[in-house]
């Protein structure tokens, strides 16, 4: 026993890149590696210092001044585990957690922008063509109540109606009338002129356009003395009543969006009032370089405080769910699948791979993979996963139904060098891997991708991420084909 304590503070004095393997020699309670045990299978001799260097026969380290030790076939624990002894997991800081069901009311924090409500819109035109005579003292970005006065139009064709339609009247015609009355209709006029017309039975050579609503005056395309055609654009307003905050959050999270979803925002100009909403839509097309979309929620402004180009910090809330959980500190992320060590009986664990879905709260939901009730580690699983690699333990894949294959990247570029079943390449930019273009040697996934190719030759290449680095997957020589 003193022995293996002085071993284990030995061990633990050692550097990180090597001491992982000594802790877990000492983790098989009775065993020594100074000589061979005749009755167990033997895998091959390694350095302790140096655990991942294999060597076929004993003898000397060519690392260190000592023996080599052999690595036994049932050594550590089972095929799939590995065995510490639980004397030693303190002095290891190993801490485990339960692996829990809980009800939780999924939230999720991003920021948005105000803008104008676009549903509320009006567009000013000319119906008819004639001469600007006035504008009155309005900008863009203005604030305008209905009826507001924009401009004062002269068109002729209108006097020429009407002066036809007075003269009409004192004939007593009432077809005729009906007439004259429908041609004002189709010259433009607006139904409230032609009533006026009616009532006081006297010509009007300037007409004021109005603004239809209220808002703000986005646009003002008019000067005084301007020609106007029928249908020249005027000006345009946006309506205050309400306005639209649209939300960009992370395209990660769209499968739990949807219409109705309790939103609260916070705006920097209002810190002590929280504005409720709900999701009116969430829009159709992402934006590739923030891998985001973007929810569209209306806020009523009565009071029109709320103007278009604010920010706010915004919650979007969902109901209630159960859902398995972890702490998000247990996952061990590898780049291709994400894994735990799960604690077992006697001292074993072993490497699991797990799907996770959402984060929240320092915790990971786990959609596959776990049972409740489990223990799995999430202090010192590192270490765990070191040893378990090296022993050529790796956690079982999950079903093929629900693994998704990586992404196929694609570039093109000139062969530097073939040799040994892999190629130096001179590449362009992997767009999709936000790579740019170097000078590298690739691993092919088969050989005879490489047949008929020679060094000077311009390809391109089709690359997939594995746990090995990229590795070429496809190969197509250029101006091979017609």
């Amino acid at each position: 026993m003193t022995f293996q304590l002085n071993r284990l503070a030995l061990a633990l004095s050692l550097p990180l890149v090597f001491s992982t393997t000594a802790l877990f020699e000492l983790a098989i309670p009775g065993e020594v590696h100074a000589a061979e045990n005749p009755e167990k299978e033997i895998l091959y001799w390694y350095d302790p210092m140096v655990p991942q260097q294999k060597f076929d026969e004993p003898g000397k380290s060519p690392f260190m001044d000592m023996d080599l030790v052999p690595r036994y076939a049932d050594e550590g624990g089972s095929g799939t585990s590995i065995r510490i002894d639980p004397s030693i997991t303190q002095s290891l800081g190993m801490r485990v957690t339960k692996v829990e069901r809980v009800s939780i009311s999924p939230s999720f924090e991003a920021t948005g922008t105000l803008v104008f409500d676009e549903r509320s819109v009006a567009v000013v035109q000319a119906r008819a063509a004639g001469y600007v005579e006035r504008v009155y003292p309005h900008a863009p970005e203005d604030v305008i109540k209905k009826d507001a006065p924009l401009a004062d139009l002269l068109v002729p064709e209108w006097a020429a109606a009407q002066e036809e339609y007075l003269a009409l009247r004192e004939l007593g015609d009432p077809p005729l009338l009906a007439a004259a009355k429908q041609r004002l209709r189709l010259t433009g006029m607006p139904a409230e002129a032609i009533a006026e017309l009616e009532r006081s039975g006297k010509t009007r050579l300037v007409w004021t356009i109005k603004s239809p609503m209220s808002g703000v005056l986005r646009t003002l395309d008019v000067r005084e003395g301007m020609t106007l055609k029928a249908g020249d654009s005027l000006a345009q307003i946006n309506g205050l009543d309400t306005v639209w905050l649209e939300v960009a959050v992370p395209e990660a999270q769209i499968s739990n969006l949807s219409r109705g979803q309790l939103v609260t925002a916070r705006l920097p100009a209002f810190p002590d009032n929280a504005l409720e909403g709900k999701v009116q839509a969430v829009l159709t097309q992402a934006n590739l370089a923030s891998r985001t979309i973007r929810l569209r929620v209306e806020l009523p402004n009565p009071e029109q405080r709320l103007r278009p180009g604010m920010t706010a910090e915004v919650s979007v809330k969902q109901s209630a769910i159960d859902v398995l959980v972890i702490p998000t500190e247990a996952v061990i992320h590898t780049g291709m699948r994400s894994l735990v060590m799960v604690a077992e009986e006697q001292g074993s664990y072993r490497p699991v791979e797990i799907r996770t879905g959402r984060e929240f709260n320092a915790k990971t939901e786990v959609l596959e993979g776990l049972q409740t009730g489990e223990m799995v580690v999430t202090s010192g699983q590192f270490l765990l996963d070191s040893e378990a690699s090296l022993r050529g333990l790796t956690a079982q894949d999950l079903s093929p139904s629900t693994d998704i294959k990586p992404e196929l990247h694609e570039a093109e570029g000139t062969i530097v060098s073939l040799d040994n079943g892999k190629i130096r390449l001179s590449h362009g930019p992997f767009k999709t891997l936000n790579m740019p273009g170097m000078t590298m040697s690739f691993r092919v996934a088969d050989e005879s991708l490489l047949s008929g190719l020679k060094a000077t030759d311009q390809v391109r290449v089709g690359v997939r991420q594995s746990e090995e680095g990229l590795v070429i997957e496809r190969i197509e020589k250029l101006g091979d084909k017609p």
